[in-house]
């Protein structure tokens, strides 16, 4: 075998074997590639998920906080009734006073008293001590 052969060979084995590395290699980067798009998707239904939990969450405690809301609103509703039915209550009860005292009461020149005349003396002194 001449050295020509010789090197021929050995740089066919040489490009098999680096061949062989690299097909390797590519295999294992495929396997990672797959892994990481496991992962990725595996990832992107954790997000998904914890989006979801939280928009629950936050649904429910609006919800809890608009029935609270409501009851209170019910509360002070039915409050301000009655309060209103009470005041009512004492409106008419003040109209019919006021409308009986008015009706019973006639205003003529005789419930009026007739002015005495002043009998006596004044003085400047007992005006000012007056006021």
């Amino acid at each position: 075998m001449s050295k020509e052969e010789f090197k021929q060979r050995w740089a066919k084995k040489s490009l098999r074997e680096m061949l062989s590395a690299v097909e390797k290699r590519v295999g294992k980067l495929e396997e990672s590639i797959e892994d990481v798009k496991k992962s990725d998707n595996t990832l992107g239904e954790s997000i998904d998920d914890l989006r979801e939990k939280k928009l629950t969450e936050r649904n429910d405690a609006l919800e809890a906080m608009v029935m609270a809301l409501n009851e209170e609103t019910m509360v002070t509703t039915m409050a301000l009734s009655i309060r209103i039915e009470k005041l009512e209550g004492e409106l008419a009860l003040y109209q019919a006073t006021v409308g009986k005292g008015v009706s019973s009461v006639a205003l003529s020149n005789e419930d009026v008293p007739n002015l005495k005349e002043f009998v006596g003396t004044r003085s400047a002194y007992d005006v000012d001590n007056f006021l």
